[in-house]
């Protein structure tokens, strides 16, 4: 098919073309011109905020209209259209939803860090609920944004025509907060972009003070007070070595996620409660995604999700999602915060306009910079503004006191002057006054001639000297300058300051980890048999008497005990051995401090353990680093014996450290030098001692061989290494305590050297009276310790270890505690 082409015109001459004078260029240079001159006035006009006041255009002109029209924090509420209204008319030609739209995200206080309009009405949600139209919300300033106007009308900024040039606007406004890092700013713009994260004011105030007094500081120093941005919606944000690098930079990403807690349910059931989302989450939409990823099974594990988040709080957040029974907890959190926007990046763009028209990507430092350099050509102006006008009135009341000081003089002259025009030449000429100052005599009324008048003139003539004085003071002084501008920024963070809501993790980076900003020091770990842990200092319980009752030592839930107690230093690396033969390792410092009598915080919120899964043996780093292996007893007295050097890298998820048969749990793992004994307690009062010799190294996939035969339903309740027998008297001692309450101590040179896997020999004579052995420990007699037992109920008593008598094998004991329930029977025992 052809296409019909129409025939080119014949190109007129140029002379004879209407429009007068044609200048005939090429495309290309009128297209770059054009499209030049169309992103300067998007990057200029509509997308950057100004460096020194941290706004747009169209944020300026809604916060200068509604104060204009007297829309200040202690007005009444006025209704959005008003503003809305105010601003297109005067000030800003585009769209009404432009306006009303950055009005809406000025009032929302899970957008903002401070939001700068009060709103009254629905102004939308989290979830992305859009705003009630504009003739259903009200609105006004919030008392912080007035600090963003005060002294506007003091000539302290400059100010150009608007649209059309009927009235004016100001080019920036005075900001006595920093606004700029203070609440953020998003902008897209031609061929570039802004991504300013909301900052602390607190935190900001310091870095500013500190900034006036050492104007040579680096963009690390001004870290130490400003720790990172400090969203609305809280969260964590991680690695102080990528925010330092935006800091510096101007560009970078950091890592947000969402705080999220695992929680046991009465049931035994685990859920996951997401408190905090990261920065501009829409929560519908995450709520969505993970319902989303359930339904293509790219996320196991999951009962039930549902938002139970407040609805009168605008950041308040509480999204529930219950687990499976057998789901792993930390897994399943894990994989959330991989697959959904519980985790996500912030990447930072500190770009800004200079002096109102030029982009550029600042770092701290000098962001901050430039806001004290505004402040200080603000102050300058309002301080001569205020000069001008203290000077005036001197002037004046100048007058005046020359008035009165010869008031019969001048009354002469006035009445004997034909008009008021006359009069005012005539004082002028006698008195060698100024015009203003005649016709301010002129003005004055006959109650001012009163002697009390009189002096409050010459008082506030004093006044006005001392005042101009101290103005020209300012003037001449840079310094006087920097301390305004020290007084105001100190007087906005103790009037607007609020806490840091979003939580800082620095990790990956050495001079901030968190190891350096944890002393190392002795602390105790406590774990119960429902898997919660805590860990509190070793002078929390005092040295008491031996019998005596103790104190509360926590504040376990029902049918709750205490099973592992165990000191060690707050920089060890922990590792935590279940009963279903695996191995889990941790930081002493990541187990959270918590007081006497608190609960403390489920296992399951720093390891990956399975349903019905427990933490069987703790072992510090610091006990293993002079042992060669590892030596673990099971429950059935099932032994074995693996290399340290097999545990030298525990992943996350654990490792296998035994492989158990039928029911059988692993109970205990000691470290040994492979020249030691091993001595193993049963609940029935039997023992045995044998050369760890006697079993040979294996891997850690293997079941391990017989240590102690057993009869009935008898049960290791003890075990330990030891040094191998020398036939002389031992300084070592084997500690038992019965379920009653019962102890003793018993030289080791009372326990023969055995053969493994036989039945053993009597350790303790246990009765009714006595109750079963609960715990068996090797010790030095030699050593002052301090013997901490607790009980099921969380009873606690420390007393020192040489209370306890030294007895033979085959006895009961003395009793070391006494219970305040008596039902109430020993949990654990440890020394320190």
């Amino acid at each position: 098919m052809k296409r019909n082409l129409r025939k080119p015109q014949a190109s007129l001459p140029l002379e004879t073309l209407p429009g007068g004078h044609i200048v005939a260029r090429p495309i290309s240079d009128e297209v770059a011109e054009s499209y030049l001159d169309y992103a300067m006035s998007v990057i200029i006009s509509r997308a950057l905020p100004d460096v020194r006041d941290g706004l747009k255009p169209v944020h300026r002109r809604i916060l200068y209209a509604m104060w204009q029209v007297g829309l200040r924090s202690t007005a009444k509420f006025r209704k959005s259209a008003t503003v809305v209204g105010e601003v297109l008319g005067k000030y800003h030609p585009h769209g009404d939803s432009a306006v009303y739209e950055t009005i809406v995200r000025m009032a929302q206080n899970f957008a903002m860090r401070h939001p700068l309009v009060h709103g009254q009405g629905n102004f939308g949600s989290m979830d992305g609920d859009s705003a009630a139209a504009y003739r259903y919300t009200e609105c006004k300033l919030m008392k912080i944004a007035d600090e963003l106007l005060t002294d506007i009308e003091k000539d302290t900024v400059g100010f150009i025509p608007n649209f059309d040039g009927s009235v004016k606007e100001p080019v920036v406004l005075p900001a006595r907060l920093p606004n700029l890092l203070l609440n953020g700013s998003v902008g897209i713009a031609v061929g570039m972009a802004t991504n300013i994260p909301p900052h602390n004011l607190r935190e900001l105030c310091g870095a500013i003070e500190h900034l006036i007094d050492h104007p040579d500081c680096t963009v690390e120093d001004l870290m130490e007070f400003v720790k990172g941005p400090d969203f609305p919606t809280g969260g964590i944000i991680y690695d102080r070595k990528a925010i330092l690098q935006a800091y510096a930079t101007g560009r970078g990403g950091v890592v947000m996620r969402a705080k999220a807690d695992i929680v046991e349910e009465k049931s035994g059931q685990y859920r996951i409660i997401v408190s905090e989302v990261p920065y501009q989450t829409n929560k519908a939409t995450l709520l969505e995604k993970i319902a989303e990823l359930i339904s293509e099974k790219k996320l196991e594990g999951i009962r039930d999700l549902r938002d139970e988040s407040s609805k009168e709080d605008g950041y308040g957040v509480r999204v529930v999602i219950d687990l499976k029974k057998d789901a792993y907890p930390k897994k399943v959190l894990n994989k959330l915060f991989h697959l959904t926007p519980l985790q996500t990046t912030f990447h930072m763009n500190l770009l800004a306009l200079v002096d109102g028209i030029q982009p550029r990507v600042l770092n701290l430092k000098l962001m901050l910079d430039h806001y004290v350099a505004h402040r200080k050509e603000v102050i300058r102006r309002r301080t001569e503004y205020d000069l001008a006008r203290a000077k005036d009135r001197a002037h004046i009341l100048e007058g005046l006191k020359i008035a009165l000081d010869q008031l019969d003089a001048v009354i002469k002259t006035i009445r004997a002057s034909f008009d008021k025009d006359e009069a005012k030449k005539n004082l002028i000429a006698k008195f060698k006054l100024s015009d203003a100052q005649a016709a301010a005599i002129l003005e004055m009324r006959l109650s001012q001639l009163a002697n009390l008048e009189r002096q409050k003139i010459e008082d506030e003539f004093r006044e006005k000297l001392a005042f101009i004085k101290e103005m020209e003071a300012i003037l001449k002084s840079p310094k006087r300058i920097l301390g305004i501008i020290r007084d105001d920024i100190r007087d906005m963070g103790e009037r607007f300051g609020q806490d840091r809501r979003t939580q800082v993790i620095a990790s990956g980076v050495k001079e901030f980890s968190t190891e350096d900003l944890v002393p190392n020091e002795p602390t105790i770990v406590m774990i119960t048999q429902d898997g919660y842990i805590k860990r509190l200092p070793p002078d929390t319980f005092r040295t008491q008497e031996r019998g005596g009752k103790g104190v509360v030592g926590l504040q376990t839930k029902e049918e709750d005990s205490v099973e592992h107690l165990f000191s060690t230093n707050t920089h060890a690396d922990l590792l935590f051995f279940t009963t279903r033969g695996r191995v889990f390792q941790l930081k002493a410092y990541d187990v959270p401090a918590s007081s006497r009598t608190s609960k403390g915080q489920a296992l399951v919120n720093f390891l990956q353990l399975a349903p019905g899964e427990k933490v069987s043996a703790t072992l510090s780093g610091e006990d293993t680093s002079e042992f060669k292996h590892l030596f673990m007893v099971t429950r059935t007295g099932v032994v074995k014996k693996c290399g340290i050097a097999d545990f030298a890298n525990v992943r996350r998820s654990g490792l296998i450290a035994i492989g158990l048969k039928g029911d059988d749990v692993l109970e205990w793992v000691k470290p040994t030098t492979g020249k030691d004994d091993i001595i193993l307690v049963t609940s029935d009062g039997m023992s045995i001692r044998f050369s760890e010799d006697d079993v040979r190294p294996m891997g850690r996939g293997a079941a391990g061989v017989r240590g102690i035969r057993l009869k009935g339903r008898d049960r290791i309740v003890g075990m330990d290494v030891v040094e191998p027998a020398t036939g002389k008297k031992s300084a070592y001692e084997l500690l038992v305590v019965t379920a009653s309450g019962y102890g003793k101590r018993t030289n080791l040179e009372e326990y023969r050297l055995q053969g493994r896997g036989g039945s053993g020999i009597k350790t303790a004579k246990t009765t009714a009276k006595t109750g079963k052995i609960v715990m068996a420990i090797v010790m030095n007699s030699k050593e002052e310790r301090d013997l901490m037992v607790i009980s099921m109920n969380g009873q606690v008593i420390r007393l020192p270890i040489q209370s306890v008598s030294v007895l033979g094998r085959d006895t009961q004991g003395v009793r070391v505690m006494r219970f305040k329930e008596e039902k109430d029977t020993v949990a654990s025992v440890t020394l320190v």
